[in-house]
């Protein structure tokens, strides 16, 4: 069994030979020290003696998709900020025709050739693409933070407006990806971080509103072309888990170990066998302060609570340079022991 149909299988709720790994997309920094500690410039030699068995190529994050887009960084959720809160260009915005007039970037001008290249070239290995899709951060930064959930109170018709502009062009951009990746990508992988430490950014019911009949689209659309769904959302985000269920979702990623009932017992406990599950291992603590057998006895734990249908991986997929490569070692050791 390779990578692919190891990943496949598990999400698909069918028999695996072993747990799945995913190293995930540590930062650029912790690059650097992996490279020093395998004695390798490549991070796919690093990637294959970890045995992982995952490639994630978003064509958001290629710079040559957007060559031709004006206005696009928005949707690469770099506008230039020093806090979430700091205001955007809809903070002050009373009706929904400044929306409408707003330059939004169009799906037309996309290019996909980088993107495509590298899904060709990641033999046997499962592929995770897609738009990443990140609306809900793109209307935090287009309004501000405070400003977009105050107006999901006082303005809602201005917060669906934008919502809507943005989802659209998404919605286009992965239907022209889809059609050109064909089966070249296996899971169509998307995240919008909707929780805290403790709870959900918005209650649940502005959740339903806002957030929901957009992010029920996108499933489908992955479904529709064949793929398996996997959201990623950091965050505590049990309250909404059983709607994520309903709404088609195929894997749970990264499930913040520390989040409130974010856990493996309660996950187990309350979603095992509806969902498969994909991360678990902690990096606010474990990862970063405890001795390669501590974190080997720890995912240990985590397979037999979550297993079989989980794919071991940080429970953030961006590893800081804290982490000892030893831990990272022992994490993909115990991930793919039987």
């Amino acid at each position: 069994m390779n990578s692919r149909e190891r990943i496949f299988n598990i999400i698909a709720g069918q028999e695996a030979d072993r747990c799945g790994f995913w190293l995930g997309n540590p930062d650029h920094q912790s690059w650097e020290i992996y490279k020093k500690y395998f004695g390798t410039q490549s991070k796919e030699d690093i990637r294959q003696k970890l045995d992982d068995d995952i490639r994630w190529i978003s064509p958001q994050f290629l710079l040559g998709t957007y060559r031709q887009v004006e206005n696009l960084e928005m949707f690469l959720a770099s506008i230039a900020k020093t806090s979430h809160g700091q205001t955007g260009p809809f903070s002050n915005c009373d009706s929904v025709e400044e929306v409408k007039s707003f330059k939004w970037p169009d799906a037309r001008q996309l290019n996909f050739d980088d993107a495509l290249d590298r899904l060709r070239r990641t033999g046997g290995t499962y592929r995770l693409s897609g738009f990443w899709t990140c609306f809900y951060h793109n209307c935090m930064d287009l309004f501000g933070m405070e400003n977009y959930m105050i107006n999901m109170i006082t303005q809602p018709e201005i917060v669906h407006a934008v919502t809507d502009h943005i989802c659209e062009f998404y919605y286009e951009a992965n239907e022209r990806f889809f059609a050109a990746a064909g089966d070249l990508m296996d899971g169509f992988f998307f995240g919008n971080d909707f929780g805290t430490q403790d709870n959900l950014i918005c209650g649940p019911d502005l959740f339903e509103e806002f957030i929901m009949p957009w992010f029920r689209k996108f499933v489908n659309q992955g479904h529709e072309h064949g793929y398996q769904v996997i959201l990623h959302s950091c965050g505590a985000i049990h309250t909404v888990i059983k709607d994520l269920i309903d709404a088609g979702v195929d894997c749970l990623h990264p499930l913040q170990a520390k989040a409130k009932n974010m856990d493996a017992e309660t996950l187990s406990r309350d979603f095992k066998g509806k969902i498969a599950f994909m991360g678990g291992i902690d990096t606010q603590d474990l990862l970063v302060n405890t001795a390669p057998d501590g974190v080997k006895d720890e995912v240990e734990r985590v397979k037999k609570l979550l297993g079989p249908h989980l794919i071991v991986s940080p429970s953030h997929e961006a590893l800081l340079p804290d982490v000892p490569p030893e831990n990272v070692v022992a994490m993909a050791e115990a991930a793919v022991a039987g």
